[in-house]
């Protein structure tokens, strides 16, 4: 039984460790964004507003959508 539960705890950091919520982003808009395996989300936002230029268009997504992060 011991066995058992522990073998659900790690499962369940497992799989919970692969998913990020941006929780204590700055804009209200951040907050919609969600990554998988993605690299930091102020290393990413900064890189795309830089590349795509306006925060709500078509590139930025494809630019954040590249670096792993898609919004809900």
């Amino acid at each position: 039984m011991k066995r058992l539960l522990i073998l659900a705890a790690v499962s369940a950091s497992l799989m919970a460790s692969a998913c990020v919520t941006v929780i204590d982003a700055t804009d209200s808009d951040d907050l919609a964004w969600h990554g998988e395996n993605a690299q930091p989300f102020d290393t990413a936002r900064t890189e795309c507003r830089a590349e795509a230029g306006k925060y709500h268009s078509d590139a930025f997504r494809d630019c954040m959508a590249g670096k792993g992060w898609t919004r809900s």
